[in-house]
């Protein structure tokens, strides 16, 4: 069997309690054929150097933990949603880049000091060999370790670990924090999550209207076919209520029939008015336009991401990366032969974490 490289050669009992920690470090080093040619301190402890050293990784590391903590209040408190002109939400994301990117530097900029100005000098040679673990090695592995945590000089300049946990502590947060961010404020409070253009105004249900705001009438499409519609309120085909396109299809009788039936045992009985129905045209997966109709399979199709969503089955997700249905839009037809949104949507439109299964 291979003995050891150290074989042959008086070893040091590394149990021997008159050994100092740095004995047991160089006697292992020695057994791996390690030589520590070179060890020195860099700074004399106590001296007026290592306070100058010590103070100024305290500073970096303390500034590291004011960005993080502003990152954290402008994160958490800041105004972010937009509004037209000029107003504090534009600086929204450059405050929280420059946050982040200040206690970076810091933490950076700290540990690199600490490394060359603060932790000694060594210079070790070894010999490359392959030798046989001994058992002492744990207590040499160790001890090692030990004195490599001592050799940070921690316990001698409390000011470094005060900084270094004052520091760090709220860049963990900083970390945690967008995981977490959505239990700070519920996206549902309001309804702001389920409140598109088509909610009722002052007891008025919605019209379901094209692109140039004209209403839609039952007989504006064949049978099989469908047309994109927003809701007839002022702005309603704008970006402000971009939450609001919704495919409205009429299915052929058999089609109809099938999607009445899966609607009623969803609870969603009255949601079709005859042979049509109509679903929000935000995919549930990234967001994008689901516009690609199938009318043979009665698919409907996202481009962005290959997601499929079979209408005749409440727009269950069938293929790709989407987890939640499409929401339905309750309709009906108003007193003057115009599509009109009963309700809003009832479940959120897009893509929303709190309904992902």
């Amino acid at each position: 069997m291979e003995q050891p490289a150290h074989a042959g050669r008086e070893t040091v009992d590394v149990n021997d309690p008159a050994l100092s920690r740095f004995d047991i470090v160089r006697e292992g080093a020695r057994r791996d054929d390690i030589e520590i040619v070179h060890y020195e301190e860099q700074v004399a402890p106590g001296s007026r150097a290592e306070r100058r050293l010590v103070r100024t990784v305290a500073a970096m590391f303390l500034v590291t933990g004011l960005a993080a903590t502003a990152f954290l209040v402008v994160y958490i408190w800041w105004p972010w949603e937009y509004q037209p002109g000029r107003g504090g939400d534009k600086y929204f994301t450059p405050l929280l880049g420059t946050t982040l990117g200040i206690a970076l530097l810091g933490i950076g900029f700290g540990i690199l000091t600490w490394g060359k100005k603060l932790l000694p000098k060594e210079v070790s040679i070894q010999d490359r060999h392959e030798g046989v673990v001994a058992t002492e090695d744990r207590t040499i592995t160790g001890q090692t370790m030990l004195y490599m945590a001592d050799e940070l000089g921690v316990k001698r300049r409390p000011l470094l670990g005060m900084s270094l946990l004052a520091g760090l502590a709220p860049v963990g947060a900083v970390a945690a924090a967008p995981l977490i961010g959505g239990l700070i404020s519920d996206p549902h409070a309001n309804d702001q999550m389920m409140t598109t253009g088509f909610a009722p105004q002052d007891g008025q249900k919605i019209r379901l209207v094209r692109e140039d705001g004209r209403p839609i009438r039952p007989a504006d499409i064949s049978a099989g076919g469908q047309i994109t519609v927003f809701p007839g309120i002022e702005h309603g085909v704008s970006n402000r209520y971009a939450d609001s396109p919704t495919l409205l299809i009429h299915l052929r009788d058999a089609d109809a029939e099938t999607s009445r039936r899966n609607n009623e045992r969803e609870g969603h009985g009255d949601y079709m008015w005859g042979n049509y129905a109509a679903y929000s045209k935000i995919c549930t997966h990234a967001g994008c336009p689901a516009s690609l109709y199938e009318q043979q399979t009665n698919r409907l199709l996202c481009p962005c991401h290959q997601s499929q969503f079979l209408i005749t089955d409440n727009a269950k997700p069938i293929f790709g990366p989407a987890s939640r249905r499409l929401p339905q839009l309750p309709i009906e037809v108003d007193s003057e032969g115009y599509f009109v949104a009963t309700s809003d949507y009832t479940e959120p439109v897009g893509p929303d974490f709190w309904e992902r299964p």
